[in-house]
């Protein structure tokens, strides 16, 4: 599928595009209905090798973000198939149905080793289309039958849907999520994630995912000096109170044409602090929007990233809350696919 260049890169704004909603439902009206894309996957894990990155494993259901958080650092995949990082990435979302049974066919495969898998870190696999396709829950349901130990971030209430398998894996060791909270501010909320959930929706999350014994972590991200950061002390002294057993924080970081997206909006919505947000920014990465480098690219550096790191740790300190994902999935029970109702009977 191809876009006209005019489009490229843009944001394209229409009427209420971006308009501030107090709604707590993920689903706002948005003023470009979606249009949803079958993708066959040929393979559906990936394999990351950043040594900065708390995990080896993982995997994502969809591309493109119903959701449409400006921030987001996926946006920029979206020009890879010549359509747009802006409007594009948020309604022109490609779905991976098949992702469950090539899944199943990766378990199986002799020499296949066990590594938890995390699900959602690139786009959330509970965006709106999730409730019709349910393609994140056939993962899990996958999963779950082969005692496969996995991670989900989301910043998205639709994840209490899935507790019937979350809960039991996670009782046993098997089964964590970590809830993004951006702001608990709604009116922020509908400027930087227009149609995710709101503040009191996440914060309500992680309290029911605690309350069913799942480990959850609290992602404060990303801090945004001058727009969110002033909410940090704040946001983690709620989730603590809601169960949030750890938390981890990201700086903003712009990547390839995001920055350009990102000052757009800023220009829009904040055209008093523009020149200071970006300021800042810069400082946090050695003087350009975004420093690709390991152990630089998410906590920045320099005067500005000592503060916010005192600040966080501080914070969790003070609530009780430990470093990010702090506890350890169990990969021992993992069965493949084709010996799991034997396991049940050896279990049994």
């Amino acid at each position: 599928m191809a876009t006209s260049a005019s489009n490229r890169g843009t944001l394209n704004r229409q009427p209420g595009r971006f308009a501030v909603t107090h709604s707590e439902h993920d689903e706002p009206a948005q003023a470009r209905p979606s249009r949803y894309h079958r993708e066959i996957a040929r393979s559906i894990l990936t394999r990351n090798q950043s040594p900065d990155l708390h995990f080896d494993t993982s995997l994502n259901p969809y591309r493109g973000c119903e959701h449409g958080c400006i921030y987001c650092f996926a946006r920029p995949n979206h020009a890879y198939v010549d359509l747009s990082p802006g409007q594009d990435f948020e309604s022109e979302i490609f779905c991976k149905d098949n992702a469950a049974e090539v899944l199943r066919e990766t378990l199986r495969k002799p020499g296949y080793q066990c590594r938890p898998v995390v699900i959602g870190t690139a786009t959330d696999p509970y965006q709106p289309v999730e409730r019709e396709r349910r393609i994140t829950r056939e993962i899990l349901q996958v999963l779950s039958e082969c005692r496969h130990p996995f991670s989900l971030i989301t910043k998205s209430a639709l994840v209490l849907r899935d507790l019937d398998l979350i809960g039991p894996m996670a009782r046993e060791g098997r089964a964590s999520v970590a809830v993004s909270v951006t702001t608990l501010d709604n009116r922020l909320k509908g400027q930087l994630e227009p149609r995710a959930s709101g503040g009191r929706e996440r914060l309500r999350t992680v309290r029911e995912l605690a309350r069913a014994g799942v480990p959850v972590t609290v992602l404060v991200a990303p801090l945004i000096p001058f727009i969110n950061d002033h909410e940090l002390e704040d946001i983690v002294e709620q989730v603590a109170a809601a169960g949030a057993r750890s938390a981890g924080y990201v700086i903003l970081r712009l990547p390839h044409e995001l920055g350009a997206l990102w000052e757009e909006w800023l220009a829009t919505h904040y055209p008093d602090r523009a020149g200071k947000v970006m300021a800042t920014v810069r400082e946090l990465h050695g003087g350009a929007t975004y420093d690709s480098r390991w152990h630089h690219r998410h906590r920045g550096q320099g005067p500005w990233a000592q503060l916010l790191s005192r600040r966080f740790q501080t914070a969790c300190q003070r609530a009780g809350l430990a470093p990010r994902e702090s506890f350890t999935l169990d990969t021992s029970a993992f069965r493949p696919p084709g010996l799991a109702g034997q396991m049940h009977l050896w279990d049994g």
